[in-house]
């Protein structure tokens, strides 16, 4: 996804293809279909076998990339764009599932910081790679896929563990697993994907035109429709007892707080260094660089160095460190390139930030919850931020004005890393929020599995 942002232009060229506007779907088509499948798909995956679902999703993708890098047209390419996004809509939320149900009890807290951790560097360090690529030609930027997700596949099907969820053999009694929830699934991805079309298309259509306004009023109708199906359903898409766990509904709105804030940060130092400085696509990659490097070395470290601390507390201690690195940087800005004092520092600074919330949220998510919802769960989790990041992105968009068609100035990027420290204040208060009635350590998660039935679960 990071990857294509950087492609952009040169797939405009090589496409014939010098419409924004249209080039712009080969990202929104993809950030929309994603969104919107994660949690439907997801919830398959925990009812009718996650390894299926995560082998299917990840063949998918890997065809699709194949396809899109030898697109003809434009539309074609994001007709390949949306299969892509729904091969990474079965295999995002199928993988934490599997990885929640093969882990121990206490261990699904550490794998859930790890498999965000892996997540959170692939998207820092997505413009950097995409940076490389183009420069061999923007196909590469989707058959870069096509090798990984061969071997993967093969990898998987030897080695993965057929994890089913507990629907897909019946009840224990024999009784046949309950129908699905289709139209509420229905509803739910139509919700959703309304909801991003509405974020990605603010700028170019107006906040206040009749299309976005149409879009959030079928997101909210559809939205109304998913909670009434699922009072009525026997097994609904969103079963609504996730939402009654008080750290599940608090670590869903510090993802979105958070990502809103870090979409706004990735993309603005792009822009300035590009337009405000001159860097070329692979100089502003290798620039980025040492921000996931960052991340990285931050959430591999942080579980060992404080291993009691509750997870609560790391992602407000990161949300803050954030608003303090947006400071630093909207304090430092200059027109006159100064890499090391007027961005890398304060880049490296969020990178750390990063590195101590995006693991942590994902497992303060995961922890409470049964195994039996971890795929359903960890869909949640991701939707909530494919939504934060669309909701950064055109609060950015908004802010500098780019849609006059002037070249947004020093002051309008200020406003926006101001802007960004305020979000990132916001998500500390949600942080602390989460540990208001007590709260769980990373190595440590209460489990509501009996012992006898734990044990089997480990075994």
């Amino acid at each position: 996804m990071f990857i294509v942002n950087v492609a952009l232009d040169d797939i405009g060229r090589d496409l014939g293809e010098p419409d924004l506007g249209a080039l712009s779907w080969i990202l929104n088509g993809y950030a929309v279909t994603f969104a919107a499948l994660l949690v439907p798909l997801g919830r398959v995956a925990d009812r009718r076998g996650r390894k299926n679902v995560f082998v299917i999703g990840m063949a998918l993708f890997t065809a699709a990339s194949l396809g899109a890098g030898l697109a003809p047209d434009v539309w074609t390419l994001v007709g390949s764009r949306v299969v892509q996004a729904v091969g990474a809509a079965a295999m995002m939320p199928a993988s934490l599932g599997l990885l929640v149900a093969a882990a121990p009890p206490e261990k699904r807290a550490a794998v859930a910081r790890l498999w965000a951790l892996v997540g959170a560097v692939s998207a820092a360090v997505g413009p950097s790679v995409g940076g490389v690529l183009v420069q061999l030609s923007w196909e590469w930027a989707f058959w870069i896929n096509v090798p990984a997700g061969l071997l993967l596949i093969a990898l998987a099907v030897r080695y993965v563990p057929d994890l089913a969820g507990p629907a897909a053999a019946g009840s224990p009694d024999g009784a046949p697993a309950p129908r699905p929830d289709v139209l509420g699934a229905v509803l739910l991805a139509t919700s959703v994907g309304a909801l991003v079309l509405a974020l990605v298309q603010a700028d170019s259509w107006g906040w206040t035109s009749a299309r976005v306004g149409t879009a959030l009023a079928v997101a909210v109708v559809a939205a109304g429709g998913v909670r009434l199906v699922a009072a009525r359903h026997p097994a609904p898409v969103v079963d609504p007892h996730l939402f009654r766990n008080r750290r599940f509904t608090l670590a869903n709105l510090s993802t979105i707080v958070f990502n809103m804030g870090f979409a706004m940060a990735l993309l603005a130092g792009i822009l300035w260094m590009q337009r405000a400085w001159g860097y070329s696509p692979l100089r502003t990659g290798l620039a980025l660089t040492p921000g996931p490097l960052a991340v990285a070395v931050v959430g591999i470290t942080a579980g060992r160095l404080f291993p009691r601390a509750r997870l609560g507390h790391l992602i407000a201690a990161g949300s803050a460190i954030f608003a303090a690195g947006a400071v630093w940087q909207a304090l430092v800005l200059s027109t006159e390139p100064s890499y090391v004092t007027g961005y890398l520092l304060p880049w490296i600074t969020i990178g750390i930030a990063v590195g101590l919330v995006m693991p942590n949220v994902t497992a303060a998510a995961i922890a409470d919850l049964p195994v039996a919802d971890a795929s359903t769960g960890s869909g949640i989790v991701t939707m909530a931020r494919q939504v934060a990041l669309a909701l950064g992105v055109s609060v950015l968009v908004s802010l500098l004005g780019t849609s006059s068609g002037t070249l947004p100035g020093r002051a309008e990027f200020e406003t926006v890393w101001w802007w960004t420290a305020g979000i990132a204040a916001v998500a500390v208060v949600v942080a602390l929020a989460m540990e208001g009635r007590g709260g769980v350590s990373p190595a440590a998660p209460p489990s509501r599995t009996p012992p006898a039935r734990r044990a089997a679960s480990s075994r």
